[in-house]
């Protein structure tokens, strides 16, 4: 399979997102304005002045009329995907390849979702059409990564109280990260104690291991690298984009490894080759990963790179992960914090990039932070897509 990569051939200019939560007082229509005004702010341009469009959401909305409607473009082109968790990141990936073919000079990546008014939860799933033998109809998520846990402790020998112990530093890191973040749907800190001893929602995840249901907006300004300077004078330059959907059928597999997704190897192997990247703990500065359950943050950190096999459990427990540690994971709060409106979280993983490289995340801010990753996983064990970005300070 040849895949040449883009790097250093696009850039982000300018980058809005709304606050995520119960946003019950705004439509899709709002936070879609919220983001994109919010974006256009900092620049020269208006709507006027972007090329086309790429908008990614789930279910709330059909067309490129979601976003034209709401924004009152002159008959621009709009072009809606949808890649379950990686919905967002979809609509920036396709932006990206838009602007680095030549075929635009300067393209707006959105993602937006309100699920609050939608009654779904996460919970509950709507299918396309099928003859009802698919094994993954019968299990929701929460019970499908629900077995990452005993999994892992099987395989690694690690001790099951041990294992509870590193899920509940990951919920807790993620709060107190949170906790800092004005946009963030949870803005409060939960004591350990209580992670531990949340009732239980599937297998030994408790309420606290699970992310929330919130709604949310978030977009991205993307450039030819070589004209970024004329929009701003601190750009991010795109280093690397890779995705990966795997055959799906691990959920018929009998001997199914629930301690590793292969899509995230194979996304992230392929990011790391673009962007030139030979150890991603040490080259990395930060990390925007989908921690839809806790025991997937840990399963992530070996997919990635960031531990070695058997060892993210201690890696975790030991703060290597934490906002003072080696690599910050989830340094905005994450999915824990921010909940999981599905067309917007891969955009609002870089826009935690865009802040924390652009100096401007307030009391989050990293120390001279210069490359960032983002990371969501669609799907669930067994059949998933996964999507991995590099993005970085400097060009080349």
């Amino acid at each position: 399979m040849a895949s040449h990569g883009i790097a250093d051939k696009v850039a982000i200019v300018a980058m809005g997102c709304t606050r995520f939560g119960e946003l019950w007082d705004s439509s899709t229509e709002d936070m879609l304005v919220d983001a994109t005004q919010q974006a256009l702010a900092g620049t020269s341009l208006g709507i006027a002045d972007i090329d086309a469009y790429w908008l990614g959401t789930l279910g709330s909305g059909q067309s490129g009329l979601t976003l034209s409607r709401a924004l009152g473009t002159d008959h621009t082109p709009v072009t809606r995907v949808e890649n379950y968790c990686a919905t967002g990141s979809e609509s920036f990936r396709n932006a990206c390849y838009a602007v680095a073919s030549g075929a635009y000079d300067r393209v707006m990546a959105v993602g937006v979702e309100k699920l609050k008014d939608s009654g779904f939860s996460g919970l509950l799933r709507g299918d396309p059409p099928g003859d009802g033998t698919a094994p993954e109809l019968s299990v929701t998520a929460p019970a499908a990564f629900s077995m990452l846990d005993p999994a892992y402790c099987a395989k690694y020998g690690v001790e099951p109280g041990l294992m509870r112990d590193s899920m509940t530093h990951v919920a807790w890191k993620n709060h107190v990260n949170g906790a800092r973040n004005p946009r963030a749907q949870f803005r409060s800190e939960v004591a350990k104690e209580k992670i531990t001893n949340a009732p239980k929602v599937a297998g030994r995840l408790g309420v606290f291991d699970c992310s929330g249901v919130s709604d949310g907006a978030a977009c991205a300004v993307i450039v030819r690298a070589e004209d970024a300077y004329d929009y701003t004078d601190r750009p991010i330059f795109v280093k690397a984009l890779a995705l990966a959907a795997g055959p799906g059928r691990g959920a018929m597999d009998p001997g199914y490894d629930f301690t590793t997704f292969p899509e995230v190897v194979r996304s992230a192997r392929e990011a790391y080759a673009q962007a030139g990247i030979g150890d991603p703990r040490v080259e990395v500065s930060l990390a925007e990963v989908h921690d839809c359950f806790t025991p997937t943050e840990i399963v992530l950190m070996e997919d990635l790179g960031f531990s070695t096999p058997g060892q993210a459990w201690k890696d975790v427990l030991a703060g290597e992960f934490d906002a003072d540690g080696v690599l910050p994971v989830n340094i905005d709060g994450g999915l824990k914090s921010f909940g999981h409106p599905v067309g917007a979280s891969g955009l609002r993983m870089l826009y935690e990039a865009w802040l924390q490289l652009r100096g401007e995340a307030g009391e989050r801010q990293l120390a001279d932070p210069h490359t960032a990753l983002t990371h969501n996983l669609g799907g669930r064990p067994g059949a998933c897509v996964s999507f991995v970005s590099i993005v970085g300070r400097e060009r080349g």
